[in-house]
């Protein structure tokens, strides 16, 4: 085996093949994984670090998924709004200590009180870090037009996860209804790409079903749908 992932990992491109052989590659074949991604790290990126601060601000959710513990039709999760000033707070502590950028990241929602609330609160942290805050945010799918008015007001990147891209994979882990549309899903990656913000994307790693050539799969997605951030996660139970 060592032998093969030596050969694999000298290659200029991976067949899908040769990436369902490292997946599935020893704690020796792993190691030699993590030696050449190192390298590539270190010719690409150097060693320099970059902060970023995670604010979870709502855990309000319109999506139903069958693994989340903040889906919609669970009654015991006790659901939350950070105030807009807690908010700042964090954003403020992030730019005065020379964070490159905060995510601010809740449940899937599209309601216009809610679209016009994230629209100012990006304004503010705009305003408060004399635009040199890196934005990230996470909040769904939305209309082009939302993407557009959210961009204009100051985000930049845009994490919206796929959580699988094998189709029939997808809808085991979503109920197949007109909130969940895996369709839908790909469609609003694309109007991302096509408003203009660096665009995100990721999977969870060990779902039940999921094999090691769907996880390759996913891989080659990223690749050919020229992601800009990978989001990669593992899948835990949810005891609700």
């Amino acid at each position: 085996m060592k032998n093969k992932i030596t050969e694999i990992l000298n290659k200029a491109e991976l067949t899908k093949e040769d990436v369902v052989f490292l997946l599935q590659a020893d704690i020796v074949g792993r190691n030699l994984i993590y030696k050449k991604a190192a390298e590539i790290k270190q010719k690409y990126v150097g060693n320099t670090t970059y902060y970023r601060g995670l604010i979870e601000f709502s855990n309000k959710c319109e999506k139903d998924c069958y693994y989340c513990g903040i889906r919609a039709s669970n009654k015991n999760t006790e659901r939350y709004d950070i105030s807009d000033e807690a908010i700042l707070s964090a954003t403020k502590y992030a730019y005065e200590n020379k964070y490159a950028s905060v995510v601010l990241q809740a449940g899937e929602r599209s309601n216009k009180l809610f679209v016009s609330h994230v629209e100012n609160l990006l304004k503010k942290i705009q305003k408060l870090s004399n635009n040199e805050l890196g934005i990230t945010i996470s909040i769904g799918e939305q209309s082009e037009e939302t993407y557009k008015r959210w961009l204009e007001a100051g985000a930049s990147r845009f994490l919206l996860r796929i959580e699988s891209t094998n189709k029939e994979l997808f809808y085991k882990i979503h109920p197949e209804n007109d909130k969940h549309d895996y369709d839908q899903r790909i469609k609003a990656l694309k109007t991302l790409q096509k408003v203009g913000y660096q665009t995100g994307t990721g999977v969870m790693i060990g779902l039940p079903f999921q094999t090691y050539e769907d996880l390759a799969d996913d891989l080659f997605f990223f690749k050919n749908f020229d992601i800009d951030m990978v989001g990669m996660g593992p899948y835990i139970d949810h005891t609700e």
